[in-house]
């Protein structure tokens, strides 16, 4: 049941894997600057960095994907 003015939770999910990804590859590229004094064992496959942009990039493309075009004009 969707109406014609209903927003999908997709868009939302969208817009929550788009902040994710930039908080997560934002702290990725902190640490790339700033290399911690004991890094972990896989430290140089910079793990934060990869997932930030998938999730960017997901994020972007659901956002884009069910974006509510007509929800709002009356």
């Amino acid at each position: 049941m969707e109406s014609k003015d209903s927003i999908s939770i997709w868009f939302f999910i969208g817009i929550s894997l788009l902040v994710n990804g930039v908080l997560i590859l934002g702290a990725g590229i902190y640490e790339l600057v700033h290399p911690p004094e004991n890094p972990v064992v896989l430290f140089r496959l910079h793990a934060s960095i990869w997932w930030g942009a998938l999730l960017l990039i997901t994020g972007v493309f659901y956002c884009y994907r069910f974006l509510p075009r007509g929800a709002w004009r009356k």
